[in-house]
C-alpha cells in the first residue's frame, strides 16, 4: 500500500511517499515559498522520484494541524484535490502527532536502541505569544496522546506537561524552542533536533490509523479561533449572517 503524506502546518513543507512494506520511497522537506506553488511542485517532484503516479497511490494522508491557518487550508485543499482527482481516500492525522512520531525516530537513532519508552512533547510556535502542544506516551515505537492537544502560553508548557507525564522520562521536539529560546533554555538538553512534522510521519501514522476517508468532511484542526472569529464573533460586517 502506497500513501502520499503531506504536511504544511508550519513554514516547512513535508511531503513523502511511503510504502507499507518497503518504507519511505521518496521524501522532501523545505521552507515554503509561495505556499501553493511550492507544495504542488514538491508533490510532483516526490512522485517522480518515487516513480509513482497519482493513480498508483492507495491513499493520501494530510497533517490536519494545528498550525498555520493559511498553511493548513492550502494543505487540506491540495490533498482533497488530489484525492478527488485520483479517486483515492484521504486520511487525516494530527500534525503534532506526526512531529512526535519523528521525535521517537530521532531519539531511537541517537540512542542506538530500538524505541523510546517515555513521554514526547511536541511543541510548535503558534504565533501571538502562544505554542501548540501535544503530550504523547511513547511505548514500543508507537505513540498515545495524553490529554488533549492545547494552545498555551510558552511558560505554561512545563507545568502542563508535568501534570500529564508525572516522573516519566520526557523529551521535547518542535520549533517552539527557536521562537522562545529563553523560556525553554532549561530544557535544551532534552529538546530533540526535529523542528517540524515530516510527510513520512504523516503517512506512517495514517497507515497505522483507522483509515477513515475525510475527502468530503475533512477540515483543519485549528484549536483556537481565527483572528476574524475573535474580532467578528457574529460575522464580518456586511457579509451574510451565520445560520443559527
Amino acid at each position: 500500500m502506497k500513501v502520499l503524506g503531506i504536511d504544511s502546518a508550519t513554514l516547512t513543507i513535508g511531503v513523502a511517499i511511503v510504502d507499507a512494506e518497503r518504507g519511505v520511497l521518496a521524501e522532501a522537506r523545505h521552507m515554503a515559498t509561495g505556499r501553493t506553488n511550492s507544495l504542488l511542485v514538491t508533490i510532483d517532484a516526490v512522485c517522480k522520484q518515487a516513480g509513482v503516479g497519482p493513480l498508483e497511490l492507495d491513499a493520501i494522508a494530510i497533517g490536519a494541524g494545528p498550525g498555520s491557518f493559511t498553511g493548513l487550508r492550502i494543505g487540506m485543499a491540495t490533498a482533497k484535490g488530489i484525492a478527488f482527482a485520483a479517486g483515492k481516500p484521504l486520511w487525516a492525522v494530527s500534525s503534532l502527532a506526526a512531529l512526535a512520531h519523528d521525535a521517537v525516530i530521532e531519539h531511537a537513532n541517537q540512542q542506538s536502541f530500538p524505541y523510546l519508552d517515555g513521554v514526547i512533547v511536541a511543541a510548535l510556535d503558534a504565533r501571538k505569544g502562544e505554542v501548540f502542544a501535544g503530550c504523547y506516551e511513547a511505548i514500543g515505537g508507537s505513540i498515545k496522546l495524553l490529554g488533549d492537544e492545547r494552545v498555551l502560553a510558552p511558560d505554561a508548557l512545563v507545568p502542563w506537561v508535568a501534570e500529564l507525564s508525572g516522573a516519566r522520562l520526557t523529551s521535547f521536539a518542535g520549533d517552539a524552542i527557536v521562537s522562545y529560546p529563553a523560556v525553554y533554555a532549561p530544557l535544551a538538553d532534552r529538546w530533540l533536533a526535529v523542528r517540524t512534522p515530516s510527510g513520512s510521519a504523516v503517512a506512517h501514522l495514517a497507515l497505522a490509523g483507522a483509515h477513515v476517508d475525510v475527502t468530503t468532511t475533512g477540515a483543519p484542526s485549528y484549536i483556537r479561533p481565527s483572528e476574524a472569529e475573535v474580532k467578528y464573533p457574529d460575522g464580518v460586517p456586511g457579509a451574510l449572517k451565520r445560520s443559527p
